[in-house]
């Protein structure tokens, strides 16, 4: 008996429907281990979006960190330095760093 001729007669033992079973079950971890965190991520990120206000501090997903001035339907406008304002979209904001940078300043003090 060859190895070829022992794995042939494995696979004519197999049960079709452990073989669908087995893909329901991958395809459930896939759900909840990838997928549905994914969808929490990307629904917290628009709710931040929403609700950005005047004198956050964020950064974008460039990585230009600035302060917000001024909040429309689609864009914000960002102090990123004395006399200088750039316009972005809403969805080019990555973060709120207003947080990071209190703990960073309380911890130099």
């Amino acid at each position: 008996m060859t190895l070829s001729s022992i794995l042939l007669q494995a696979d004519q033992q197999q049960n079709p429907a452990s073989f669908w079973i087995m893909m329901a079950l991958l395809m459930v971890v896939f759900y909840f281990f990838m997928i549905r965190p994914q969808q929490k991520k990307a629904k917290e990120a628009r709710k931040f979006r929403e609700n950005l206000q005047k004198g956050a501090k964020v950064v974008t997903i460039g990585g230009i960190h600035g302060k917000v001035v001024e909040v429309n339907d689609t864009t914000i406008l960002l102090e990123v330095d004395s006399n200088v304002k750039l316009r972005f979209e809403k969805s080019a904001i990555a973060m709120d760093n207003t947080e990071q940078l209190a703990q960073a300043q309380g911890g130099k003090a």
